[in-house]
């Protein structure tokens, strides 16, 4: 990997690493400013403390932090929306390059809801949102920024809520997109299948080798 541009690298783990997650991540500016912006480097990694992981590129023309890194290092909040497939195009606008200053939410015609601990609302027609402060912001080589999040509220709409108490979810129903290897190829997560988790079987080790 050492002997390879980062634009190769990129390339080689876009296409490898599938199908990912997308984070359509919403911040506030230190103006009020939401900006609202996709990122598919991203994952869940834990839940005692519940953490999410953004990895957040730099820009590339200037080397510096675009608006989502910019505004997590000013506010320490951020809100990630889980992508459902009707909001698959509002989403990918929200990539366009919007000057600095201008909001995504308005550009893409989004609708928001509050948030209830933090300052960046949640899109509104996300099926899940997931309101969040920062616990670390990890400047990892010169071209990007690893953003540690901890999940201080949980929304969930009510048309995918089966039992309440029991925290049972209708996730197929919530239509989530992932993204795939090449240029703006996703999935839709309607095929799928089921593998039980086994018992442990010693039976199945081979003999260990008592001559060591």
């Amino acid at each position: 990997m050492a002997e390879l541009a980062p634009r190769e690298r990129y390339k080689l783990v876009v296409s490898t690493v599938v199908p990912r997650p997308i984070a359509w991540v919403t911040t506030v500016d230190r103006a009020g400013v939401v900006n609202a912006a996709p990122y598919s480097f991203f994952n869940a990694m834990g839940d005692d403390p519940p953490l999410l992981v953004l990895g957040l590129m730099k820009d590339g023309a200037t080397g510096g932090d675009k608006d989502t890194a910019t505004n997590i290092f000013a506010t320490g909040e951020f809100v990630v929306n889980l992508v459902c497939e009707a909001d698959a195009g509002r989403m990918v606008e929200t990539s366009a390059p919007v000057p600095r200053g201008q909001s995504e939410v308005d550009y893409a015609g989004l609708t928001t809801a509050p948030s209830s601990q933090v300052k960046p609302p949640r899109i509104a027609t996300a099926p899940v949102s997931f309101e969040c402060v920062r616990r670390e912001m990890l400047e990892i080589g010169p071209g990007q920024v690893i953003a540690v999040g901890e999940i201080v509220v949980a929304h969930v709409a009510d048309a995918f809520v089966t039992d309440a108490q029991r925290l049972h979810l209708d996730t197929a129903a919530m239509g989530l997109i992932a993204r795939m290897h090449g240029a703006d190829t996703y999935l839709r997560s309607t095929d799928r299948f089921h593998l039980a988790r086994p018992a442990f079987d010693p039976a199945r080790l081979p003999p260990r080798d008592q001559s060591r």
